[in-house]
């Protein structure tokens, strides 16, 4: 069974076709890009996954089942946890905190418990920073733990991004443009991360992303979209070869990549 079906997705916004009947199947411990041109829709598609809105019309399907009507919250307890194009740390609250705030709907204790200040509380607080210490670890950000979460660079903030969706350990895992504000060398870390993620954790990806490097080498199949169409699907090399993907996309893209600074 699939983990992620989108079946015939349409999105409108007024007379304009945000998606038009798109389609899409992601396996287990799939990594999936997917491209395309700014506003090709790509955006918009993690939206209907994550639930944050709702298609005109088509479905979308969580391990067979649709989810069509989910709110966020159930959709991410159900192990789909997102990351957004601009960085939302919480200002004033350490990277260790802002780890842990992942966790939030999995602590057990009840309010009623945390007003009281129960065992069952600080059992929970030990235990979210133990797993919050072991996230950071596991992406190599450790030694920020105590560090504002507003004193670190923006691509250091998209790394605790990925740690804070990823300490609730998730089935799936949608990113969006991780790899922005990243130098060359932090995007051969995240290939790296991308990889253990699946591979150590059995997370299922879908990514959207700019940069082709990391694209072409990480992802196991990838999806391009184009004014709201899905134009090719396929290996790296397939989506390379595929003369209606340069026309649309990455001969503009590969020729901005080879300008100078």
């Amino acid at each position: 069974m699939s983990m992620i079906e989108v079946r015939g997705l349409t999105v409108a916004f007024g007379g304009l076709l945000a998606l038009d009947h798109i389609n899409l199947t992601v396996n287990p411990g799939e990594i999936r890009g997917i491209i395309g041109p700014n506003g090709a829709g790509k955006t918009t598609l993690l939206n209907m996954v994550s639930c944050i809105s709702q298609p005109s019309s088509g479905d979308v399907l969580l391990d067979g089942q649709s989810i069509l009507g989910w709110k966020p919250s159930k959709v991410a307890s159900h192990g789909v946890k997102r990351t957004f194009q601009s960085s939302l740390l919480f200002k004033g609250m350490t990277v260790l905190e802002n780890v842990m705030a992942g966790l939030h709907g999995q602590l057990k204790a009840s309010p009623i418990a945390a007003a009281l200040g129960l065992p069952s509380v600080w059992r929970d607080e030990r235990e979210a920073t133990r797993r919050a210490h072991a996230t950071l670890e596991f992406v190599g950000m450790s030694q920020f733990a105590e560090r504002d979460g507003g004193e670190l660079s923006f691509g250091q903030q998209r790394i605790i991004e990925i740690a804070r969706a990823l300490v609730s350990e998730p089935r799936v895992l949608l990113l969006d443009e991780p790899a922005v504000g990243l130098s060359i060398n932090r995007v051969a870390e995240l290939d790296t991360l991308l990889r253990r993620i699946r591979d150590e954790r059995g997370v299922t990806i879908i990514m959207i992303e700019h940069v082709l490097r990391l694209v072409m080498n990480v992802c196991d199949r990838i999806t391009v979209l184009s004014s709201g169409k899905k134009i090719a699907e396929g290996g790296a090399d397939e989506i390379i070869a595929n003369s209606d993907v340069v026309e649309a996309y990455l001969g503009r893209a590969l020729d901005a990549s080879r300008q100078e600074p």
